[in-house]
């Protein structure tokens, strides 16, 4: 990834292009002890190709407009321009601010039986309406990390909401797909930190009754 600029300063633009492995959605969590909050920022396209250094992965992020106007799916080819973003520990993309995109190409072959489902995402209302469960890390990034229905969210933890300069970050995963998928693993409940060495965990319940409302295969 190229150079970071100063705080406050905008970084210039570089050129990037590639295959695109994977759509999902790009969401900041905030936490507060045992409260949460989405921001639903849009879309993160994970890619293979050249952006800054050698060619490899990056995920850039979009907006939800930009994705509704090209339906971008894995196995297109994609062409833009972005900046690196400020404070990676608030966003699960490389890049953002991502202008001069081209559907270089259109995916030329279906997707696979899912797991992992590859087409072309729903809209941010759909994800906010179903409702996740987390993801273990290491299920997440083995079988993961091109469906449609996983998500590797940028986490922003208040510790003390008297003191809210008092943060700390870290990144987790989640899905938002059918509670019957044969490949889906929870992995260890997570834990909240809080003021003066108390801590929250978030146990199954949470998970069980953010997705009451769906059967099994939906």
């Amino acid at each position: 990834m190229g150079s970071r600029s100063a705080p406050g300063a905008s970084s210039p633009k570089l050129a990037w292009s590639g295959e695109v492995l994977a759509v999902q959605p790009r969401i900041r969590l905030t936490r507060s002890y045992d409260q949460r909050q989405h921001s639903y920022l849009g879309y993160c396209l994970r890619v293979k190709g050249k952006a800054a250094g050698p060619p490899g992965e990056f995920t850039v992020g979009i907006g939800k407009a930009t994705q509704e106007k090209f339906a971008f799916r894995a196995g297109d080819g994609v062409s833009g321009q972005a900046e690196p973003v400020a404070d990676p520990r608030l966003d699960s993309a490389d890049y953002y601010k991502t202008s001069g995109l081209v559907l270089v190409r259109r995916a030329t072959v279906e997707p696979g039986e899912p797991p992992p489902r590859l087409g072309v995402p729903p809209s941010l209302e759909e994800y906010r309406a179903r409702g996740h469960r987390r993801l273990d890390a290491r299920t997440y990034a083995a079988s993961c990390r091109t469906c449609i229905w996983g998500c590797r969210m940028a986490v922003d933890m208040i510790v003390d909401q008297w003191k809210p300069g008092q943060r700390r970050y870290r990144t987790e995963t989640f899905c938002y797909g059918p509670k019957s998928c044969r490949i889906y693993k929870a992995g260890p409940t997570r834990k909240v930190p809080g003021r003066r060495g108390m801590s929250w965990e978030e146990e199954d319940w949470v998970d069980d009754d953010a997705t009451a409302h769906r059967e099994p295969d939906e």
